[in-house]
């Protein structure tokens, strides 16, 4: 009697669990249906999504040595969520990346840079060159740069105050990276020094014709994106170049999750610190992916979109801004595609976009850690 009161209660708490399970990872893929303003906490679902599907698929090696029956539930749940699962991992195989591109194509990278590791350079001064490097290697048309730090105006480098920061006059990348155009944005607020900025810049080795610099309350440096109308023999494109709000983690916070992954402990003030930046970073990265959709919408031309989102691919900001677009790596792109290099091997942060007027060619994340994002390339060309 015991034994099959407990064999019952046992089938049905799996059931139970299975089931709360399936609900949360459908919440964790559709995530972008649901306005962060009040649903927020959502958020949370989209960054442990790929998680749990492995949560549901222990259940369904369960259910097979259990109840066959039973693993409908995963399946079902699997099946309901098969086109957010594509975004997140395209089911195809790995294509090798043909670093001599076409002369119809036009090779975009997007790579949020780290400052060229401005602070690193006087102990570590060869991490700027192996970035320049690795850039000139690739060889792109268009580079979208986040967290880019360079002096727009003439720095005088024999002055003691400015050879103390190791600062990189503007001119130095021209030249380095062989582009004959720029455009750069940022907010003085937030200088190092001086004429020294930290802002979102645009490299082209085609004209510039139009630009513009786009800045949203509050007007911190995740509030500032840009776009360039850049042209290619008679076609114009216009190129977002965009960093939304970023999760702002202190090396506290960091090591507190590297800790985490290893320890049963939890410090339950960390914890409430980190949740509360991960709420913050949810609102705000709607009201600045709105904007900025407004203004692809608006866009007289093709568009591409370049940036670190901060954000998943299942996320609010990711599907707001890539609506009617075409993603490369969901085009070309395989496996997670992580091009972040803390925190979780899952995280796809950093995107380019599209207009469906392109073919989307050829796509690669080059997981090389020098900055602590990894560059994305893709190379397009227009349907007719």
């Amino acid at each position: 009697m015991a034994k099959g009161f407990f064999r019952k209660f046992s089938k049905q708490f799996f059931i139970l669990c299975n089931i709360i399970v399936a609900i949360l990872f459908l919440l964790g893929c559709y995530a972008y249906l649901f306005n962060p303003t009040y649903f927020w906490f959502v958020g949370f679902l989209t960054l442990g999504a790929p998680y749990i599907l492995l949560v549901l698929i222990g259940f369904i090696l369960f259910w097979l040595f259990a109840k066959k029956k039973l693993m409908l539930i995963s399946f079902i749940t699997i099946l309901l969520a098969i086109k957010p699962i594509a975004k997140i991992i395209p089911l195809r195989f790995s294509k090798a990346f043909d670093i001599q591109k076409s002369a119809t194509n036009v090779r975009i990278m997007s790579w949020n840079v780290d400052n060229f590791m401005l602070l690193e350079n006087k102990k570590n001064p060869e991490l700027k060159a192996e970035m320049l490097n690795l850039i000139n290697k690739y060889n792109p048309d268009i580079a979208c740069f986040q967290e880019m730090v360079a002096a727009d105006t003439f720095v005088d480098l024999n002055n003691e105050y400015y050879r103390k920061y190791a600062f990189y006059p503007l001119l130095g990348f021209d030249s380095a990276l062989n582009f004959k155009y720029n455009f750069y944005s940022y907010n003085p607020k937030n200088d190092f020094a001086r004429q020294q900025h930290f802002g979102v810049i645009i490299f082209s080795k085609y004209p510039i014709i139009n630009k513009k610099t786009i800045s949203i309350y509050p007007h911190d440096y995740n509030s500032i994106f840009q776009y360039a109308d850049i042209v290619k023999e008679k076609d114009t494109i216009r190129v977002f170049n965009i960093h939304l709000q970023s999760l702002r983690f202190s090396a506290e916070n960091l090591k507190f999750i590297d800790d985490a992954k290893s320890s049963a402990e939890i410090d339950i003030e960390k914890s409430r610190n980190i949740i509360s930046k991960l709420k913050v970073g949810f609102l705000k990265r709607q009201k600045q992916s709105n904007t900025i959709k407004k203004e692809i919408v608006q866009s007289p031309y093709p568009v591409i979109i370049c940036g670190d989102f901060n954000d998943v691919p299942n996320s609010y900001a990711y599907n707001c801004i890539g609506t009617n677009l075409q993603s490369a790596f969901e085009e070309k792109g395989s496996g997670f595609g992580r091009t972040f290099s803390g925190i979780s091997p899952t995280l796809r942060i950093d995107n380019i976009f599209v207009s469906t007027a392109y073919n989307v060619n050829q796509y690669t994340c080059i997981q090389k850690k020098i900055s602590d994002h990894f560059p994305i390339i893709s190379d397009i060309g227009f349907k007719n």
